[in-house]
């Protein structure tokens, strides 16, 4: 899985460098779809369910799964990428939160604190680690800085497929769950709210916005359980 992975970390940073005031989620996407292309992977979630992009791109109160169209990136905005590759029979998995220009400091310390919520997930994670573990310690860091973490939507295995068992929750009660085991492989992504954690899901049967308005913020890795820890292989 590690070439795919290699991709997604690649795919992200690349349009990463493409988000400026003025550009379209739709130019996002197309550049995405090209460069992964270029890489002889397939975007994992075109045609997904039916879903119509290769990328999510959620701009602030968007917390996942926006569709690429005509919104255009504002200075002060912050824009999650959302993206998985196929290649070897195996898919990768990957986001990251951008921030435009001149952001506020809230908005800042959002995208901050989420990225923090990784890797505070992934502290002493190893083989036998009980499963929820992973989500106390993302809702523990989160709700020490005044944030919340969305229920409705959760982390998850992959492969073969773009999602397997087990679930991956960003919350939950330490030391319960299933254990972990050497050679699994888990997609740990804290989605954080700026306000509360209640989101609404819109007609279209995939954007997930804030239901208070307030931005949102996604950050995710792919990662192998080891006996001694964790292998990140989207960084």
């Amino acid at each position: 899985m590690r070439e795919p992975c290699a991709i997604v970390r690649d795919t992200l940073a690349y349009v990463g460098s493409k988000i400026r005031p003025g550009v379209t989620t739709k130019e996002l996407d197309e550049y995405a779809e090209k460069y992964i292309r270029s890489r002889g992977a397939i975007p994992s979630e075109l045609g997904y369910c039916g879903y119509p992009a290769s990328i999510c791109a959620s701009v602030n109160e968007v917390v996942v799964h926006g569709i690429p169209g005509d919104r255009v990136i504002r200075d002060g905005d912050i824009v999650s990428i959302d993206l998985c590759a196929y290649k070897n029979g195996f898919h990768g998995d990957g986001a990251r939160t951008f921030m435009v220009g001149n952001v506020s400091e809230d908005k800042k310390k959002l995208v901050r604190v989420t990225e923090e919520c990784f890797f505070k997930a992934i502290e002493n994670l190893r083989a036998g680690t009980p499963l929820y573990d992973i989500g106390a310690r993302v809702q523990k860091h989160a709700e020490e800085n005044g944030f919340s973490v969305v229920r409705a939507l959760v982390g998850h295995g992959i492969g073969r497929e773009m999602h397997e068992d087990p679930s991956v929750p960003n919350f939950g009660k330490a030391g319960t769950g299933i254990r972990l085991k050497a050679g699994m492989v888990i997609c740990i992504e804290p989605m954080i709210n700026m306000g509360g954690y209640q989101v609404d899901f819109l007609d279209d049967g995939w954007t997930v916005k804030t239901r208070d308005g307030k931005p949102a913020a996604h950050y995710e890795n792919t990662v192998v359980i080891r006996e001694d820890g964790v292998e990140i292989l989207t960084i």
